[in-house]
């Protein structure tokens, strides 16, 4: 398109300024500084927030001496990205079209998106919301820090919810029947199929009451883990509160930005990024595959750099 226009940029002066545009992205939203669409109150509305990670290869340097072709070395080593959407549901639990819901990501850690996330939080004024729900896998890293931030936020306990992905809980009920050796398939199938209706009708108590039972006596590792899953989330696994206020409980709509983000566009063959560019193609396929560019545009094109001393 360029060349069409008599521009004639190298691939790597296109590259940088990409790059740089991200930079200036980022650091408006670092300082809070979010533009917002007028349709992006939450004020009476259900907020649903999600946060899971990615897999992409860095390139890490590597010590020693150079290559042949005088080359340094390096290791592409699988890194997480970890990635966040807040989006908001209807009366009838179907994703709102008039908000168009935020994503993004880093390669910071846990503390890192949680970061970012409240960032987001504060600026759209998540106190107003109706019904807040956090909805994601079993990941330790994810349910340690959803209270501090509920804290953090001042948010209204009794106006929020936490809930474990069902499909994946679904899945573990599967492993733990996996594990009875002795079972037939079928055997497997109907007290998977028992349990699942139990999760459903909201008796979690009994789905681990089964649980324990079926893990009596057995100390492999594979045993303590599917036990201690829904041991740590039985408080969280009342699926009908959840369902009979129409909002969701899978976590479908982080697992397709993970796809979207970083599986389609960072994750390939023979595809090794530096740290600091991966996070910086994060956040601009982030809010374009949201259709947020336009306000990732005014956030770059409105950045003033503090000059140096």
């Amino acid at each position: 398109m360029l060349c069409d226009h008599g521009m004639t940029l190298d691939i790597k002066v296109i590259r940088k300024l990409t790059y740089r545009y991200a930079e200036r992205a980022r650091a408006e939203q670092q300082a809070g500084r979010i533009p917002l669409n007028d349709g992006d109150t939450l004020e009476g509305r259900q907020v649903v927030i999600s946060t899971d990670g990615g897999r992409t290869r860095l390139r890490e340097k590597k010590r020693g001496p150079k290559t042949k072709k005088d080359r340094t070395r390096f290791r592409g080593a699988w890194r997480e990205p970890k990635l966040l959407i807040i989006y908001v549901v209807d009366a009838r639990g179907k994703q709102e079209k008039s908000f168009s819901p935020f994503i993004d990501g880093c390669f910071s850690g846990p503390d890192g998106v949680f970061h970012l996330l409240k960032g987001y939080l504060n600026a759209l004024h998540i106190q107003d919301s109706d019904k807040i729900l956090f909805v994601a896998d079993g990941a330790h890293w994810i349910w340690n820090r959803i209270p501090g931030l509920i804290k953090a936020l001042g948010l209204d306990p009794e106006r929020v919810y936490e809930l474990p992905d069902f499909y994946h809980a679904a899945e573990h009920l599967g492993t733990v029947a996996g594990l009875k050796k002795t079972w037939s398939s079928k055997e497997r199938k109907r007290w998977v199929s028992k349990q699942r209706g139990f999760l459903l009708k909201g008796k979690s108590t009994d789905v681990v009451q089964a649980v324990r039972m079926l893990c009596r006596g057995r100390n492999s590792k594979a045993i303590k883990t599917e036990r201690d899953y829904f041991v740590r989330n039985e408080r969280r696994l009342d699926f009908s509160a959840v369902k009979a206020l129409n909002l969701p409980i899978g976590s479908g709509a982080i697992e397709s930005s993970i796809r979207r983000v970083v599986n389609l566009r960072l994750k390939g063959p023979c595809t090794f990024w530096y740290r600091e560019n991966a996070e910086k193609m994060i956040m601009l396929r982030s809010f374009y595959k949201a259709g947020r560019w336009s306000c990732l545009k005014q956030m770059a094109n409105t950045h003033n750099p503090v000059p140096a001393a």
